[in-house]
């Protein structure tokens, strides 16, 4: 089995598009094609659903992938216990919470990049859900993620945050304001989102009725309406306290028990990590802050 046609299968299944598999591996589409076709046929079973909008895995592909990734895995690791150049190389896939994304990542990007500039670093942001199937799938190399993980996982804590509740500026009280009756709209992400869940079951835990339940892409898209006075949210406070509109809302803290999450970082529980995935981890260790205290 050829390393290179490994290499570009796993390109291939990380993009779903031979497009642009070909554009990460600088090299043309005609080629990726041919060594996916070579490794079929070698292996004697189909790898990619093939469709107008791009390719999907097959089952077989599935069970391929992570032997795929393991083999490149330790490829970079040889290759970096040998060579003179003890330089950290290679494509590092970090997935986040749009939260983590807006306000903790750029400072850990920050850090690492400054030790590390031959990584090439791709970001995907998504729901908890979302990231962590994609962890489990060899289709993200880590990912920042809030709620339960799989066993099959490690997870680190990476960041502690403060839940609040973000409301219209115009109600004080946060009790008052969900004892009026029936909250016309709650503004969460997606179903699969780790705040969204939270603040389901906090409001189930009071006894509030919600109406309706509005999905936005982005969370100045949330922040935005709640200044609008479209109903309320639940954030983590350092995403609050970041965005343009904070003077617009009002922040309500919540009781001990409701308002502290941890931010994990999620990666296979495997030997055979990257040095790129490995030395992500170290910066993450070496910047972990003390958890966050209530404001009031």
């Amino acid at each position: 089995m050829n390393l290179n046609d490994l290499n570009v299968f796993a390109a291939a299944a990380r993009f779903g598009s031979i497009t642009k598999a070909a554009h990460s591996l600088s090299t043309v589409q005609s080629n990726v094609t041919a060594r996916i076709r070579s490794l079929e046929d070698e292996l004697g079973v189909q790898l990619f659903h093939r469709n107008p909008r791009g390719i999907r895995l097959t089952a077989k592909g599935l069970e391929l992938l992570p032997y795929a990734q393991q083999t490149m895995a330790l490829v970079q690791q040889a290759t970096a216990a040998v060579s003179n150049n003890k330089e950290v190389q290679g494509i590092l896939r970090i997935g986040s919470l749009q939260s983590t994304a807006s306000t903790r990542l750029p400072d850990v990007l920050k850090a690492y990049v400054e030790k590390h500039r031959k990584v090439d670093i791709a970001i995907e942001s998504g729901t908890a859900a979302e990231l962590i199937e994609k962890v489990v799938d060899y289709r993200l190399d880590g990912a920042f993620v809030a709620g339960p993980v799989p066993a099959e996982l490690e997870a680190m804590v990476a960041f502690v945050e403060e839940l609040v509740m973000v409301t219209p500026v115009a109600y004080r009280s946060l009790n008052a304001y969900l004892r009026q009756g029936p909250i016309t709209k709650v503004l969460v992400f997606k179903a699969g989102c780790f705040y969204r869940e939270k603040l389901e079951r906090y409001l189930a835990s009071t006894g509030t009725d919600v109406l309706q339940e509005m999905e936005f892409g982005t969370l100045d898209g949330i922040i935005g309406c709640v200044s609008a006075g479209l109903g309320i949210t639940m954030l983590p406070r350092s995403v609050v306290e970041r965005s343009a509109r904070r003077k617009d809302v009002r922040v309500h803290a919540l009781a001990p028990e409701d308002r502290v999450v941890e931010t994990l970082f999620i990666a296979h529980r495997t030997p055979t990590q990257s040095p790129a995935l490995a030395r992500f981890k170290e910066v993450i260790a070496a910047g972990r802050p003390r958890p966050a205290t209530a404001k009031r």
